[in-house]
């Protein structure tokens, strides 16, 4: 009886043993389903939590957050929560018993639960994973990276560790989301190697990843817009897998891709033409302020009249409920689009004035500049704007902060500077960039100008400051050792202080650097010597050396960009025309994936310069390729939809005149005239000059016509037509001729050979034009491409052409009204006996 007894009793064990050994704490916690629940677990047994429990339960706590909306998101009440305190106790007391992925787990879910970065909890957490970073896994390491920089450390020394780690162990990183992760944390530190090296491994893993997920492609083009990089060849590739996800994106991850799309200049019709049907798609779907907010500025600048009229009366009903930062968001896209809405804007500035506290400087400046922009007419907002900008700007010390507040502020009607905001900029300046000094020279112009105690006082302080920026522009310049660097700081600058002022030295400093000159930076280097209308040949000549050396590096799309200079300055170097025929044969392969946009600017650069590839036209002028670029130009910026149009009447213009084999009809009669009506035309001193004077050299007035528009809608300046004999003929038969509404003379759409019939046999029509400054490069008399195009397609609608330079008609040799007669004289009989 006892030995059967023993026997059940020893059976029984293992059935008892299971229910004292569970773990009732983590099964409390894994039942429950709410914050309140977690922490209510936390409350009750605060003395069995071990490290498990605690990790469990942030992580859940996180995890319950993250699954909710933003504005449904309750962390202020959890961080209140006591047992919340109980729980960061607890985690600080066990950092030692965590191991790895559970430390940086911890860190992460804190950090996420908005706990202080200051916090003796978090600052513990970085501490010992910092002595444990050699060992991290790299999951928990790009974790690491993520909460560093929530902490603002991606410059720190632990972050530069993590960025040595990357270096050492890349090839081994096969997780796109691993990778693109520690890309975008370590970006600030990256040198030219490792960010080749992590482009190359990000290409070659976007390959293998799972296409639906576009997160990590996103952090890509995130990375790239970070180190200011944009790199087509990834960016395409990044593209394509974010396109084929746009049917599922919402707003706001659309907004943060067209953002950062537009921070790298990458511009793609056919993201743009899915991101506006996407938007369209989601309009009835976004009804409440933060939703419509992202909705509101990612489709408002692509949509058509209708569709913004519908947002404008939306976002109306909702103003009142918009943050701060939604009132600003919704201010901004007004801006961009030019709305003149008055109601809601009126709304808006009511929500933003009583947000007024909480804006930063930067996000004063900006509500500042849009207002201002928007024509907004409120002088008490005003002054109260200006007020909190003056305060700002005496107490900012980041040189770039400082250049953006005296930006704004030279953008009031207020003229006066006093002392003390002088004081802050100068006390910045020897910190600023070669951008920032030109920004702040650009605001001193403008109080200069509004200032009468300027004129009085030749030592004041804006002829101090001026100095200043001069000298630490210069000095900037001189000590420069990177063209990279340069190139970048140079990327927006223009105007008459930089021209005037450090012009020279940066020419200088550039030829010194000429040996830095590679494919990856020659178009940037391109596009700012077209910017700045300087002809500089050696650069030229040293542009065209490596992109013929090396055209198989460059991108397609870069092309245009490169070939800018070359056409727009006419420049004909010993190498120009093998840079045009390598440029094309690079480019023709690769017609169709350009940009529509894209294609037409650079076929218009090529036909400046005389230059008309036969597929390229072709291309151009197909039914397909033009329905194509209508649909993209209604997403376009306006700038950047006028200039398009235009860009593509004059390629139309130019095969016409040029190429009549291609047989390209000439389809913009229509879109001249309209702009014929918008334009208002209003003669110069100097050309009214001329005028007087060539009715004198002619005969009278009834001999020279004035601002004629030609066949093909050119416009020249003075028109005459001269017989066989020299002998100027009047313009007494107004039957050949047409009258436009604005008392303009021009002709119908004869043909050339039409044109030649109406005139006596050996009589000739003569153009006469004025060239000022803007059509010749700026250090020399070298005209610009456009000038010759004007004046080939001019002869060849039968027209001798007399072009007067402005420096020849200014003249110490011309500065009587004789010698002015007798040069009018000269050269129009020259031009007709050569």
């Amino acid at each position: 009886m006892f030995r059967l007894r023993y026997l059940n009793s020893f059976l029984r064990r293992p059935f008892h043993r299971g229910p004292v050994n569970r773990d009732q704490v983590l099964e409390r916690l894994r039942d429950c389903s709410a914050e309140d629940q977690v922490l209510d677990v936390v409350g009750k047994n605060k003395a069995k939590l071990t490290v498990n429990h605690i990790s469990r339960a942030v992580g859940m706590l996180w995890q319950f957050q993250r699954e909710k909306p933003q504005m449904l998101r309750t962390v202020e009440l959890i961080k209140s929560h006591p047992q919340f305190l109980t729980l960061r106790v607890l985690a600080e007391n066990k950092i030692a018993l965590m191991d790895d992925s559970m430390l940086v787990d911890m860190l992460y879910s804190f950090l996420r639960l908005n706990v202080d970065p200051f916090d003796s909890l978090v600052q513990q957490l970085v501490s010992e994973a910092w002595q444990r970073i050699d060992r991290l896994p790299m999951t928990a390491l790009s974790k690491l990276s993520i909460c560093l920089s929530d902490q603002h450390l991606q410059q720190s020394p632990l972050m530069g560790e993590i960025t040595n780690i990357v270096d050492q162990r890349l090839s081994s990183i096969d997780d796109a989301r691993i990778l693109t992760t520690l890309m975008i944390s370590t970006s600030t530190l990256v040198s030219p190697r490792l960010r080749d090296a992590l482009i190359s491994r990000a290409d070659h893993l976007l390959d293998t990843m799972d296409p639906s997920n576009y997160n990590s492609p996103r952090r890509v083009v995130q990375f790239l817009r970070n180190i200011k990089y944009s790199y087509r060849p990834l960016l395409e590739k990044c593209n394509k897998i974010i396109l084929s996800n746009i049917p599922r994106m919402d707003a706001e991850n659309i907004s943060i891709i067209m953002g950062l799309y537009q921070s790298l200049q990458f511009n793609n019709c056919d993201f743009r033409l899915a991101v506006k049907q996407r938007l369209i798609e989601l309009i009835d779907s976004s009804t409440d302020p933060l939703s419509f907010t992202k909705l509101f500025v990612a489709l408002a600048p692509l949509a058509s009249h209708e569709i913004r009229e519908g947002l404008e009366s939306t976002a109306l009903l909702l103003a009142d409920e918009f943050n701060a930062y939604q009132a600003l968001a919704v201010a901004e896209a007004l801006e961009e689009i030019e709305s003149r809405n008055l109601s809601l804007l009126n709304k808006i500035a009511v929500v933003i004035r009583r947000n007024l506290h909480v804006y930063k400087p930067v996000e004063v400046a900006r509500i500042t500049q849009t207002l201002l922009l928007l024509q907004y007419q409120n002088p008490e907002l005003f002054t109260i704007l200006r007020n909190i900008l003056v305060n700002f700007l005496q107490h900012s010390v980041f040189p770039h902060e400082v250049t953006m507040l005296t930006r704004v502020l030279s953008m009031l009607p207020y003229p006066r500077l006093d002392e003390g905001m002088i004081s802050r900029v100068e006390a910045v300046v020897a910190q600023c960039n070669l951008s920032d000094l030109n920004t702040i020279s650009f605001a001193i112009a403008k109080w200069v100008r509004n200032d009468p105690s300027y004129h009085h006082n030749t030592s004041s302080k804006y002829v101090r400051l001026l100095q200043d920026l001069k000298r630490c522009g210069r000095e900037r310049l001189q000590t420069a050792d990177r063209l990279d660097l340069v190139l970048e700081e140079l990327r927006y600058i223009s105007g008459e202080w930089f021209e005037e002022m450090l012009l020279e030295d940066t020419m200088a400093t550039l030829k010194r650097m000429m040996d830095q000159i590679n494919w990856n930076n020659v178009p940037e280097l391109a596009l700012f010597l077209t910017r700045i209308n300087h002809l500089c040949p050696p650069l030229m000549d040293r542009i065209a050396s490596v992109v013929i050396e090396n055209i198989d590096k460059i991108h397609h799309s870069a092309t245009y960009a490169t070939l800018l200079p070359f056409s727009v300055l006419n420049y004909d170097g010993a190498q120009a025309d093998e840079l045009y025929d390598v440029c094309i044969q690079h480019f023709t392969p690769n017609i169709s994936c350009f940009d529509p946009h894209l294609l037409v600017l650079l076929a218009y650069t090529l036909a400046v310069a005389d230059c008309f590839p036969e597929e390229l036209i072709r291309e151009i002028f197909s039914i397909d390729f033009l329905g194509k670029l209508d649909a993209q130009l209604e997403t376009l910026p306006d700038g950047l939809n006028m200039r398009t149009r235009l860009r593509l009447m004059e390629l139309n213009r130019a095969t016409c005149l040029e190429c009549p084999e291609f047989q390209v009809p000439w389809f913009h009669e229509r879109y001249c005239h309209q702009l014929q009506k918008k334009g208002s035309s209003s003669s110069s001193p100097v050309q009214q000059q001329i005028h007087k004077m060539l009715a004198e050299v002619l005969g009278g007035m009834n001999c020279v016509r004035a601002a004629v528009v030609t066949p093909y809608f050119y416009t020249v300046d003075f028109e005459c037509i001269l017989d066989k004999h020299l002998q100027p003929l009047p313009y007494s038969e107004p039957s050949t001729l047409q009258i436009s509404d604005q008392g303009k003379v021009h002709w119908g759409t004869a043909s050339v050979e039409n044109i030649r019939d109406e005139l006596p046999p050996g009589a000739q029509r003569v153009a006469v034009d004025f060239l000022d400054s803007k059509l010749f490069c700026k250090n020399s008399h070298h005209k610009k491409g456009e000038v010759l195009m004007k004046k080939r397609h001019l002869e060849i609608l039968g027209y001798r052409v007399v072009q007067i330079p402005h420096f020849e008609w200014n003249s110490m040799e011309l500065s009587t009204p004789d010698a002015w007669k007798e040069y009018l004289r000269k050269n129009i009989l020259r031009e007709l006996s050569s």
